[in-house]
């Protein structure tokens, strides 16, 4: 096979789409830092999850901070970059919840400073409008790119 699309998705997926990344993520962003925390919350093995916490500490996408000396023992932070992260946990969340789980069977809730329940949308920088499929229009950046594969040679 020829090189695939470049393409910053499939850049992001290689980083925090190996399994559990992202559940360590959403444990951390709930405030359950410690490594017995995140065994017992996520259900990984313990070999596993101490694999995928180095890759996202190596990655800035959390931070490791020790909390006892005697024994050593850690806790996990996220950085900005991991917080930068939590808006796509949300809607991953949400879109669970609408299409495997159902209205009456959401196991959480998040609930805004405001006191409303939090339903994340996807909006426009520019114009504050909710983003749309039909609204988008792709415009390849890397050489040799367009929407629909490679160019011709």
């Amino acid at each position: 096979m020829k090189h695939p699309r470049p393409c910053s998705i499939a850049d992001a997926l290689a980083l925090v789409g190996e399994k559990y990344s992202l559940l360590v993520l959403r444990e951390v962003c709930l405030g359950n830092e410690r490594f017995d925390q995140l065994v017992r919350n996520i259900g990984a093995p313990r070999d596993i999850l101490a694999t995928r916490l180095r890759r996202l500490v190596e990655a800035g996408i959390l931070k490791k901070v020790a909390y006892s000396e005697r024994p050593q023992r850690f806790r996990y932070r996220p950085t900005p970059a991991g917080l930068e992260l939590e808006p796509v946990l949300m809607t991953l969340m949400a879109w669970g919840d609408r299409h495997l789980r159902g209205e009456e069977d959401r196991p959480m809730i998040l609930e805004h400073s405001c006191g409303q329940e939090l339903v994340p949308v996807v909006t426009c920088s520019a114009c504050g409008d909710a983003v749309r499929h039909e609204d988008l229009t792709a415009h390849p950046q890397s050489p040799g790119w367009t929407t629909t594969g490679p160019s011709a040679a």
